[in-house]
């Protein structure tokens, strides 16, 4: 199995399971690779806050899921160890977000990655940097190379 083609399949492993992201929230998964990520939301009324434009924390969420496919890309369990967003730009009802995820570095057990979200006129809404933990186990069962 390609780098590529078990990217792939973890993604579709994980959004298929991942009901918080998928249903819930309304995510989108666009693409799996090596190391990257690319999802996209649509801000709804459901995602508001008081001020009338996405709370953040549904920004959060949607930098974080991306962290998730990106640092798990590789078939091995990887979660999160820390993290940190920057909101630069609110996003209003009918922005389409689209966060793109890609892993800086992978030192042995630990990766830090770099999410940034942007909206469907390119501009960036956020950044978020997240540094992840592998764990035990695979997302999917294969063989590991000796």
């Amino acid at each position: 199995m390609t780098p590529e083609e078990r990217a792939t399949r973890v993604g579709q492993s994980m959004f298929a399971a991942d009901v918080a992201s998928r249903d819930t929230l309304g995510m989108e998964m666009v693409s799996v690779e090596p190391g990257r990520a690319v999802m996209r939301m649509a801000v709804q009324a459901r995602h508001l806050n008081g001020h009338q434009i996405c709370h953040g924390g549904f920004i959060f969420t949607l930098a974080d899921s991306t962290f998730a496919f990106a640092c798990n890309s590789h078939n091995k369990n990887a979660v999160a160890a820390g993290c940190s967003i920057e909101f630069l730009k609110p996003a209003h009802a009918g922005d389409v977000l689209t966060c793109e995820g890609v892993e800086q570095v992978l030192q042995g057990r630990h990766g830090i990655c770099d999410m940034k979200v942007t909206n469907q006129k390119g501009e960036v809404v956020a950044m978020f940097r997240g540094k992840s933990a592998v764990i035990p186990g695979q997302v999917f069962p294969e063989e590991e190379a000796p």
